[in-house]
């Protein structure tokens, strides 16, 4: 896959919503990984600005995700077909209303699946590669471990497949290989980099935090996200224990990723992977890259 994305090293930095802007995007593409631009919340205006200053800021391949289930999807595939970039990462639903338009005019399509049945959809698709995701992500999580979703997914379908969740070091990344990845994607690891645009008090929160620190919070909105536990995710499980409705349980969630970024810990969703507990300080992009491939 290096090879086929032209980055030094077989590493997709996953797309962080609201976080993964130009600054860590294009960090990673210098350090020898696949940068990915996050597009959540953004206007089709402003994601033509975000992608002229990755290209301005690095000569690198990188990658714009795009959350499916956005409301201006199409406007953004529209622009993404106008204006090609060297890959796109798909993510809560069916690229294929537009995957074969992207690869006609050179872009790479890689999604990220959460289990079998829709690695083999893609893979019918004709994706060019998959990032099969484990529930210890961050974020937005399926159901299945990535230890036994890598190698059943690899085994399921005949395509490149990248693994993601706990990923956090050389050995891990070893491992994953040895179960027949070709590479990985990371985010929690780059949640403490310089690079990453949140506030001090998410980062050090990521820093604290241990092996049991995380929870997963919508299951009653059909929705899982794994995130660290504060007093957000408190008032959630008391509202959802006493029988509240979507409508109390969405107004206690709706905004609450910005209010963590912004800085507000016990009142944001801080999403963050389970191997938070091995993420010790704040510090390069470069040298986050560099403990996951030394050589």
């Amino acid at each position: 896959m290096t090879n086929v994305l032209g980055t030094k090293y077989p590493l997709i930095q996953g797309a962080l919503a609201q976080i993964s802007t130009p600054q860590l995007v294009i960090a990673v593409a210098k350090a020898g990984g696949l940068g990915v631009l996050t597009t959540a919340g953004l206007t089709t205006e402003q994601l033509a600005e975000q992608i002229d200053e990755i290209r301005a800021g690095t000569d690198q391949p990188f990658a714009v995700n795009l959350m499916l289930q956005q409301p201006n999807i199409v406007d953004m595939v529209t622009y993404l077909l106008a204006h090609p970039v060297p890959a796109v990462t798909t993510s809560a639903g069916s690229p294929k209303r537009f995957a074969q338009q992207l690869q006609a005019i050179g872009t790479k399509v890689i999604a990220v699946i959460p289990n079998v049945k829709v690695a083999q959809k893609m893979a019918a698709l004709g994706v060019d590669a998959l990032v099969a995701e484990g529930m210890e992500s961050g974020g937005h999580i399926g159901t299945q471990t990535t230890l036994s979703l890598v190698q059943q997914v690899i085994n399921a379908v005949d395509l490149p497949v990248f693994a993601a969740g706990g990923i956090i070091d050389a050995k891990s990344v070893l491992a994953m290989q040895a179960l027949g990845a070709v590479g990985v994607q990371v985010g929690t690891a780059f949640l403490t980099a310089e690079e990453t645009p949140i506030s001090d008090a998410y980062k050090q929160a990521v820093i604290q935090a241990g092996d049991t620190s995380t929870v997963v919070t919508g299951h009653a909105l059909g929705d899982a996200v794994r995130c660290l536990q504060n007093s957000l995710t408190a008032k959630y499980f008391e509202a959802e224990a006493s029988g509240a409705d979507a409508k109390v349980l969405h107004g206690l969630l709706d905004g609450s990723l910005g209010r963590a970024i912004a800085g507000d810990v016990e009142h944001g969703t801080l999403m963050a992977g389970q191997i938070a507990g091995m993420v010790s300080r704040i510090e390069p992009v470069a040298s986050i890259v560099h403990r996951l491939f030394p050589n």
